[in-house]
C-alpha cells in the first residue's frame, strides 16, 4: 500500500484533525502544502481533489476523499493503531454528536469570530466577539455536560472526538479571551492540560 496524501496548509483547523488522527494511528503520510488563500487562487488541479476548493483532502492508493470526518474515520478503520472510535453504538453517536455540535456552533464563533478577528483584524469588531465568546460559552458548557468521567471526553478512550476538540479549542486559546473562559471549566482544563501532551498534538 503507498503512502496516503493529505493535501493542507499548517495553519488549518480541519487539517491539523486530520493530520493529529493520522499521528495517532501510526501512519506515514506524505502533507502536500496547499494554501487556498494564495494570491493566485486555488489551484485548478486541485478542485479533482476538492470539488469546492477546501482544505484538507486526502488520497490512498488512488482512493480519495475530503471532509475532514470522513477523512478521519476512513484514517482510523483502515489503518492499524489504536482505535479512535468507540466500538458501542452509543459511544459512537456520543462522539458523532460531539464532533458535530464543534463544527456547527464551534468552529465558527472560536476560530473566526473571536481568534481570526482579535488576531488579524486591525479594528477589530467588538460585538462579533462579543458575541463569539458567548457562542463559545455555551459549547463550553454543553461540552462539560456531555462528558463522560475519565481522562478524555469519551471516558477511557481517546477519540476523535478529542482530536476535533483540541485542533478548534487550541486555536481559540491563541487570544486571552479564550484563555480566560477555558480556564472556568475545570474538567475541559484537566483534559486540554493532557491532550496538549501528547505526540499528535506537537506533530500534528
Amino acid at each position: 500500500m503507498s503512502k496516503p496524501i493529505l493535501y493542507g496548509a499548517d495553519y488549518s483547523v480541519y487539517v491539523r484533525i486530520a493530520r493529529m488522527t493520522l499521528e495517532e494511528k501510526g501512519v506515514d503520510y506524505e502533507l502536500v502544502p496547499l494554501d487556498i488563500f494564495a494570491a493566485e487562487g486555488v489551484p485548478a488541479w486541485y478542485l479533482e481533489h476538492h470539488p469546492f476548493g477546501r482544505i484538507p483532502a486526502f488520497e490512498h492508493d488512488g482512493f480519495r476523499l475530503f471532509e475532514t470526518s470522513a477523512i478521519a474515520r476512513y484514517v482510523d478503520e483502515a489503518f492499524d493503531g489504536p482505535a479512535l472510535q468507540p466500538a458501542d453504538p452509543r459511544g459512537r453517536a456520543r462522539m458523532g454528536q460531539i464532533v458535530g455540535l464543534l463544527d456547527a456552533y464551534a468552529y465558527r464563533a472560536m476560530v473566526w469570530d473571536v481568534a481570526v478577528e482579535r488576531l488579524e483584524k486591525a479594528a477589530p469588531d467588538e460585538a462579533l466577539i462579543a458575541r463569539g465568546i458567548s457562542q463559545a460559552e455555551t459549547v463550553l458548557r454543553t461540552l462539560v455536560s456531555l462528558k463522560i468521567p475519565g481522562p478524555w471526553l469519551l471516558g477511557d478512550q481517546l477519540t476523535l472526538a478529542d482530536l476535533h476538540a483540541a485542533s478548534i479549542i487550541s486555536y481559540f486559546l491563541k487570544v486571552a479571551e479564550g484563555q480566560k473562559l477555558l480556564a472556568r471549566f475545570s474538567d475541559l482544563r484537566d483534559w486540554w492540560d493532557r491532550i496538549v501532551r501528547r505526540a499528535s498534538f506537537s506533530n500534528g
